[in-house]
């Protein structure tokens, strides 16, 4: 016997026209660390409220919010830490991630989402100078200081599908670097392996920093600029592309892709990693979604199918393109062969 049909319900709209307070209260959470503050015991809204320097009113409705954002549990009149609170969002925790809200939540991203219609009308950002991919914006050193935890385990996971043995000596060029976490992982991995670093000189200093901190200073190099402008010299063994090919239309990567393959050795390989979405272009949701993200902070950026980044990277020169998954991570990655 087959069930009945389902109802229309309005729910889905009003979750959705709401769910703007879903983003500010977690901010809040973050910013008065009441997560923190569930982990060093402070469990009831009065206790976490003199830890947060808050009303206790007002901790017990935030609270209350994020239990049923599944951020929090209650039990009695006290709050708890789901898995994923006690290890993403509290500040105690190696692998804690609320300093990511200081780039993606930054004004200069959410605005480009403010008037939509607008931008869907014109196909593009409404910012001015490109929106985030302008020479030198500022928020680019909120990315790589913000974001950098959130790629630590990615960057582990891509050093060791590229070069799993590790014991072979290698040039590599890191292009739009950030962070460089991505390079400072393959010379973890490798200690004969050595990075060159492209990027603006500000976001630069971090990579610097990253670098001394993981012990591979000395064989981290850096090279100041655009990576359409700079000289990158030659005879690299892998080109790292590493969440950079979505801001720009095709043309414009296939440009960057021939001075790409201009710069490997024979054999060398550009290795990508991207949210790709399937053929279909809505799945998996996360890396399909991505494509809005684009189409509000640049002007012509994209989630490319696998079918599209092959297609520039044969356009560009190279002989072949393999995509591989990176689980446990929502992005996939495309090694291209010289």
């Amino acid at each position: 016997m087959s069930s009945p049909a389902q109802q229309p319900s309005p729910q889905l709209f009003f979750q959705t026209i709401n769910a703007y307070q879903q983003t500010e209260a977690l901010k809040a959470a973050i910013q008065l660390e009441v997560f923190a503050a569930i982990g060093e015991g402070k469990t009831t809204a009065a206790e976490i409220a003199e830890r947060c320097g808050a009303a206790e009113r007002g901790i017990r409705i935030l609270c209350d919010f994020l239990c049923i954002m599944r951020f929090l549990e209650k039990h009695g009149d006290r709050y708890a830490l789901t898995p994923d609170s006690a290890m993403f969002l509290d500040k105690r925790s190696p692998a804690y991630l609320g300093g990511a809200i200081d780039f993606i939540s930054t004004d200069q991203l959410t605005d480009g989402f403010r008037n939509l219609a607008d931008v869907v009308r014109k196909g593009g950002t409404m910012m001015t100078d490109g929106g985030t991919v302008e020479g030198e914006n500022p928020i680019w050193v909120k990315f790589a200081r913000g974001m950098a935890p959130m790629m630590a385990l990615p960057a582990m996971l891509l050093a060791r599908l590229v070069d799993p043995a590790g014991d072979q000596k290698l040039k590599i060029l890191d292009i739009a670097a950030g962070h460089g976490l991505y390079g400072i992982e393959f010379a973890k991995n490798n200690p004969q392996a050595s990075v060159v670093a492209v990027d603006w000189a500000s976001v630069l200093e971090v990579a610097k920093e990253n670098a001394q901190a993981a012990g591979v200073a000395g064989r981290h190099s850096t090279i100041e600029g655009s990576a359409f402008d700079v000289d990158y010299g030659t005879d690299y063994d892998l080109v790292l592309l590493t969440n950079f090919l979505h801001h720009f239309d095709r043309p414009t990567n296939e440009a960057l892709l021939r001075k790409v393959h201009a710069a490997l050795a024979p054999g060398g390989r550009a290795v990508t990693l991207e949210f790709v979405p399937n053929e279909d272009r809505i799945s998996p949701p996360e890396s399909a979604g991505f494509s809005m993200m684009m189409l509000g902070s640049t002007a012509s950026g994209d989630a490319y199918t696998f079918r599209e980044l092959e297609q520039m990277f044969r356009n560009a020169g190279f002989t072949r393109s393999d995509m591989h998954e990176l689980p446990p991570s929502i992005q996939r990655v495309v090694i291209s062969q010289k």
